[in-house]
């Protein structure tokens, strides 16, 4: 299995209100809420990070769950993320917003 890398969208507004997470989507002003343990992966989502790691360090500390089911868990919740386009998916890592040199 490949490592996947995870980093937030730059086209969301997020704040946390009572440990959750409130993100509006750029793309059509939808929100939604992540509970503990996925506000959890989006705040960790650095781009740089993998997602292996994060579950291990950040999810799998803090809860008591196996470590590969907290993975596949946090995989599909990634992707399902990702194609709300508030997060980003990669097999290589993320550089931040405007690292490439690109105009914004």
């Amino acid at each position: 299995m490949s490592k996947l890398y995870i980093a937030r969208s730059p086209r969301v507004a997020a704040r946390s209100l009572g440990g959750e997470m409130m993100i509006m989507s750029g793309r059509d002003s939808t929100l939604f809420t992540l509970n503990q343990t996925a506000s959890i992966l989006w705040r960790a989502a650095d781009g740089s990070t993998p997602l292996e790691e994060i579950v291990q360090q950040k999810i799998c500390s803090e809860f008591e769950v196996d470590p590969a089911e907290a993975l596949q868990d946090a995989e599909t919740l990634a992707r399902e993320l990702a194609g709300h386009q508030i997060l980003q998916i990669s097999e290589q890592p993320i550089p931040p917003p405007g690292a490439s040199g690109e105009a914004r």
